[in-house]
């Protein structure tokens, strides 16, 4: 049903059936109570740190349980979060958050699988698509280039791709960051493993 039937149908109601309705749906999907409690009561920083527990549960590393990373779990949390019409920054923040966790936790585990690389750098994309077109990548960019040294000792060409997609969707000024990433993480990756510099 698109957005003008809904209207219609709304606009031919009671006002009493109206309620019954938001208050049906109210019970009957989460996804609606959430998006209701929401606009009630706007609490940007308590649903953005909602979104932050679902990555660190997917992505994070606690020590005890290995990261399932479902890129699923955390695409359906982002498209859940972005329906609130959270602000720019708020929304950059769960996006460069989110890729911080994908990248950290590749430079932690070694060569990964090439599907989890492919979506690695779709979401790495999207974010910095994002950024650049909402005037946030300089505010951003020290974290932009933490996440690209993360790729640094990575396979299947994943620290390649990352490079190239910030060649490609970066203006020309911040291309110099590729250069500064790379020294970073050989810096920190050889700062973990000091007995294989030499090799």
């Amino acid at each position: 049903m698109s957005k003008s039937q809904v209207k219609k149908l709304l606009s031919g109601m009671s006002k009493e059936e109206v309620i019954n309705v938001v208050l049906e749906l109210y019970d009957a999907r989460k996804e609606a109570r959430n998006y209701l409690d929401y606009f009630a009561n706007p609490n940007e920083s308590s649903e953005l740190e909602k979104f932050k527990k679902i990555v660190l549960k997917e992505f994070g590393d606690d020590g005890i349980h290995f990261p399932q990373c479902r890129f699923s779990v955390c695409r359906k949390a982002l498209s859940d979060f972005k329906k609130l019409s959270p602000s720019e920054d708020t929304l950059a923040e769960a996006m460069v958050f989110y890729i911080e966790r994908i990248y950290e936790f590749s430079f932690g585990a070694g060569d990964i699988w090439e599907q989890y690389y492919d979506s690695a750098i779709s979401n790495f994309r999207s974010m910095l698509k994002f950024l650049v077109k909402n005037g946030l990548l300089e505010s951003m960019m020290p974290r932009v280039v933490q996440i690209m040294a993360w790729s640094w000792p990575c396979g299947y060409g994943f620290h390649d791709e990352t490079g190239e997609s910030f060649y490609e969707l970066v203006p020309p000024q911040y291309h110099i960051k590729v250069e500064e990433a790379d020294v970073l993480g050989e810096a920190q990756y050889y700062a973990i493993h000091p007995d294989l510099k030499y090799r």
